[in-house]
């Protein structure tokens, strides 16, 4: 029987992405290349010339990152960052110019503030909406890029990726997801139509809290020249060492991801059904605002719950209290972290706000840490 052959899923890609073609006596994934220059005979072609521009180990990470954003990884470009806000400066800065209109989401990651203030600093409007609602079209109009970051962080509401990108596609305007919470795995913007999927791969996409890395995949040549440059420019570059160690990880993300969204969501039952009302927020849940279309757009819901307390002592005693949970900020992680998001002062949350990263723990045993704080932080 013939026919086209099935495609690979995604775990398997997962493991395999990105190696090169086996060698006899030589490892599946090749070390990392710590070069900063390389024999450069004659004029300078070839792919690898200087270690700003280029490294093997990138390369192969760019290309794992890529098949993962989109299957098969035709016709995507893909560049890794220093960190996730290299990557996410790397895309504003390189697209915008003075007199440029951007929209930005008003309830996203804690650095869009300061994103803002260099932006308009530098010539460019910004408008802001929330994520919620997709309210963000309302202020479309005359924008060159849209910024989307759904799920948000650390509100987890969700917007149609889908309807923005239309809407904004129809206006001129370009559209870049920050993918970070969901993952490849959960999410895949550029299926959904957007020009760049943007991530922090500090988080889940590595999991291991050892590492800060970000990328940037994205199928427009001009575009991606540009981000690309910037990176030269600017000198945003990852070490040898943090792209091999994330190429690694790679292999683990549909376990990791499997196992703490399926007991993220168990928790997140576990805190809303708590006597108190904890105002729970997961896309997961059939009850969460953004479920419907989380749903729809979303293979997997992520990692992260977030709830609220009275206070900020009764948060702080909360915190205190657990044992299985480290007091700590970033969230995807193999070992549960939780913080009062609050502290930072960059995201408009109530004082008593938790956000809860779900690790690779036990479900019953986090449940039951859970559980004990809240009872205990109450007295």
């Amino acid at each position: 029987m013939s026919g086209a052959a099935r495609p690979l899923g995604e775990g398997t890609r997962a493991v395999r992405a990105g190696l090169p073609d086996p060698v006899k006596h030589e490892p599946a994934l090749p070390g990392p290349v710590f070069a900063a220059h390389f024999h450069l005979p004659g004029d300078p072609t070839g792919p690898y010339t200087y270690g700003r521009d280029e490294n093997p180990t990138w390369t192969r990470l760019e290309r794992a990152v890529g098949e993962l954003e989109a299957p098969g990884g035709d016709g995507v470009h893909t560049l890794v960052f220093a960190s996730g806000m290299a990557a996410v400066s790397s895309v504003l800065f390189s697209q915008l110019r003075a007199g440029d209109t951007v929209v930005l989401p008003d309830d996203g990651y804690q650095a869009l503030p300061l994103v803002r203030e260099q932006l308009e600093a530098y010539g460019v409007r910004v408008r802001t909406a929330p994520t919620g609602g997709d309210a963000q079209l309302d202020v479309l109009d005359g924008a060159r890029l849209l910024w989307i970051e759904t799920p948000s962080n650390p509100g987890l509401d969700v917007c149609d990726i889908r309807r923005l990108v239309e809407a904004a596609h129809a206006r001129g305007a370009l559209v870049a997801v920050d993918n970070t919470l969901a993952t490849p795995l959960g999410q895949r913007p550029l299926e959904l139509g957007a020009d760049f999927s943007v991530a922090s791969g500090t988080k889940q996409l590595t999991g291991h809290g050892d590492i800060l890395l970000g990328y940037v995949c994205g199928r427009d040549d001009a575009a991606m020249t540009a981000v690309r440059r910037w990176r030269k420019l600017v000198g945003a570059i990852p070490g040898p060492m943090e792209a091999w160690l994330a190429h690694r990880s790679l292999a683990t993300l549909p376990l990791r991801v499997d196992r703490q969204d399926a007991t993220a969501l168990v928790v997140a039952e576990a805190l809303r059904d708590w006597p108190e009302d904890l105002k729970v927020r997961y896309p997961g849940l059939p009850s969460d605002p953004s479920h419907a279309i989380a749903v729809r757009q979303m293979r997997r819901h992520g990692c992260v719950v977030s709830f609220t307390l009275p206070s900020r002592a009764r948060a702080e005693r909360f915190l205190h209290a657990l044992r299985l949970v480290d007091d700590a900020t970033s969230f995807g992680g193999v070992r549960s972290t939780a913080e009062r998001r609050g502290r930072w002062g960059g995201d408009a949350v109530p004082e008593g706000f938790i956000r809860l990263s779900v690790g690779a723990e036990d479900p019953e045993d986090l449940v039951a840490d859970v559980l004990r704080a809240l009872r205990e932080s109450a007295q």
